[in-house]
């Protein structure tokens, strides 16, 4: 549904005050997504579809802060540097903080909050996306805000690198406070702070298949000068204790609690003028199991708007319902004008985009609530639709199709997929075994997207790559389930990758591809195969199947996405109206962050960073590089 613009501005003006906001620099980038839109828009125009192919490496600097695979645990430098009055700021997977010379790379100061460095949870990395800056309005002193795996929240002086004093205790909010943790890592942070006007709001990142009662996903907004908690939202305050579960060791551990998480993982966006922040949600605790979680699972699996000043719901939109499959909201919410419309875009696991109204969240394209299997395992209760947007359509592969290179592998696959169940998106978990595509790594994953508002064009990067997902009852004495508990659950969760020898995907390609969406008509512009698996190098024909990836892109005024991401260490730069790669250049390892790109204020020039750490998960080459590009 259309609203008139004037309809809205009548609302607006009557129901939500704006938030104060200072105004910052046209080609500053000073929060994850750039700035609150999250648009990842430059405008800078100095680098063009004509000359980009004379992009060359100006200076790299090293981290010397990454995994060792021996001393360090696994990490991923996911990184996307920010850049705030006349320094680059870039922080490690292990949340050392580095402030740079724009042009030179050179250091000016360093920051390390001495995280506790135990291994989290097998299925986890440390990591850590970004830092947020904030001008006090009152001073005129740059924050820069940290929030740590082992979740505080650092304000550092952005001249200095030293804590602000006066900020919290000593510099720093103790996030765990209040929580209610069990165990070190159930409770941590991931991405970067939101800061809107003169509040830095938080969501955290829970380990939510250890056990039914973990963490909830509290959002809280604290000053940002003083650190004094402002306000707190909590997605799962409406949920109802658990159910005495008849199992005697269950029951002693959770002792009347009630489900957790819900949590915002991803980056939080934010609109200040209009004092509205948007909470991508993920799904309620345990991920596979929602026997002790009847409903949809509101506000979970959502895009949830609240008042910034006072962190009321404005209005919740939800993704998924009832969600036993991992979909998270997964990506920082765009914010942007369609048709004179203000929208917020979210981006899903499931490859789904759907196109809100801001000012209510109801959807701008088109959605249907269509009807999915129920059929789940005894004490669950399966919503019997999902919502499914027509436009713009699924952007990755829904239903398993088997592929493989050889004879050999074909006949591995179908060994693996004898007797499981190949129903589509949204089909439930047995105990025989399901296919979920897309799956954990699926759809557009945090890596989110950008869009260029010249062109009313969307540009995402999506992975198809299928899981096998297995529910096992407390009585199995294999005990195999253990790479999910879910204690309190009356099942575990095996969960795999579904995949050949030599990390061959079993679903048929592509299983990485970048989308240029126009989201005035929901139609998809150009698709092209993004990357290639290392594996196929010497394979005829394979640059065209894609490849794993996780990493964002930013678009240009000019006509360019610049995007890494790849399970292969390359950069390139996309003709943004043709999808044709107009520049490549090999990273030394992968670029699993997404780039960015500014304009010196000493020489004028425009810098393109990219930082090329790699991921485990992948898995890619590991580094420490963070390496500036520019035409001089």
């Amino acid at each position: 549904m259309i609203v008139p613009v004037l309809f809205l501005a009548a609302i607006w003006s009557s129901t939500v005050k704006p938030v104060q906001s200072v105004a910052k620099p046209p080609e500053d980038w000073t929060a994850y997504g750039k700035d609150d839109k999250a648009e990842r828009f430059v405008t800078a125009a100095q680098i063009t579809p004509g000359n980009v192919s004379k992009l060359r490496p100006i200076w790299t600097f090293h981290t010397h802060d990454l995994s060792d695979g021996v001393n360090k645990p696994y990490s991923a430098f996911e990184c996307t540097p920010i850049f705030a009055g006349d320094t680059l700021y870039v922080v490690s997977p292990f949340n050392r903080v580095f402030a740079l010379d724009p042009d030179s790379g050179k250091l000016k100061w360093s920051f390390d909050p001495q995280i506790y460095k135990l291994k989290p949870v097998a299925t986890e990395a440390f990591a850590c996306r970004g830092v947020t800056a904030w001008k006090n309005p009152e001073t005129g002193e740059e924050t820069i805000f940290l929030a740590t795996y082992d979740s505080r929240l650092i304000a550092l002086d952005g001249k200095t690198g030293k804590p602000i004093r006066r900020f919290g205790d000593l510099g720093t909010v103790n996030l765990k406070k209040g929580v209610g943790t069990r165990y070190l890592h159930d409770y941590h942070e991931t991405s970067a702070p939101c800061v809107v006007g003169n509040l830095v709001v938080m969501g955290s990142s829970i380990v939510d298949n250890v056990a039914v009662d973990m963490p909830s996903g509290l959002v809280r907004a604290y000053n940002a000068a003083t650190g004094k908690l402002v306000w707190t939202w909590d997605p799962l305050a409406h949920f109802p204790p658990l159910p005495k579960p008849t199992n005697k060791k269950d029951a002693e551990y959770l002792r009347g609690a009630k489900t957790g998480a819900g949590n915002a993982w991803a980056t939080i966006g934010a609109d200040p003028g209009r004092g509205l922040v948007f909470v991508p949600t993920g799904s309620s605790s345990p991920d596979f199991f929602g026997g002790y979680r009847p409903g949809d699972d509101k506000d979970a699996d959502s895009i949830v708007c609240l008042n910034a000043r006072t962190g009321k719901k404005v209005w919740s939109f939800q993704t998924v319902h009832h969600d036993v499959w991992d979909y998270d909201v997964p990506a920082e919410p765009i914010i942007c004008n369609i048709a004179g419309i203000p929208v917020v875009v979210a981006m899903t696991k499931m490859g789904f985009i759907f196109v809100l109204n801001e000012l209510t969240g109801k959807p701008l394209l088109p959605v249907r609530e269509e009807k999915v299997p129920t059929d789940g395992v005894p004490g669950e209760d399966l919503s019997s639709t999902q919502p499914f947007p027509i436009l713009p359509k699924p952007l990755v592969q829904t239903h398993f199709q088997p592929w493989a290179l050889t004879e050999k592998y074909k006949k591995f696959i179908a060994g693996r997929a004898e007797g499981k169940r190949t129903g589509g998106i949204f089909t439930p978990i047995g105990f025989n075994g399901t296919i979920v595509l897309p799956g954990g790594l699926g759809g557009c994953n945090w890596s989110g997207g950008s869009y260029n508002p010249l062109t009313d064009t969307l540009f995402v990067n999506t992975n198809s790559i299928a899981n096998i997902i297995t529910m096992v009852k407390r009585s199995d004495e294999s005990h195999f389930y253990s790479i999910f508990d879910q204690i309190g659950a009356p099942y575990g969760v095996n969960w795999r990758s579904f995949d050949a020898p030599d990390q061959i995907p079993a679903n048929a390609p592509p299983w990485g591809v970048m989308h240029a969406i126009n989201l005035k008509t929901g139609i998809v512009r150009w698709e092209k195969p993004l990357g290639q698996m290392p594996q196929f190098y010497d394979v005829t024909g394979s640059e065209q199947w894609g490849a794993t990836n996780l990493g964002g892109s930013f678009c240009t005024s000019t006509g360019l996405v610049f995007i890494a991401a790849t399970a292969n260490p390359v950069f390139r730069a996309f003709d943004a109206s043709t999808g044709k790669i107009l520049w490549e250049t090999k990273l030394p390892a992968g670029g699993q962050a997404a780039p960015m790109s500014f304009v010196s204020p000493k020489t004028g020039v425009q810098y393109v960073i990219q930082c090329a750490g790699g991921h485990h998960g992948l898995p890619s080459v590991e580094g420490d590089s963070v390496i500036a590009y520019a035409l001089r």
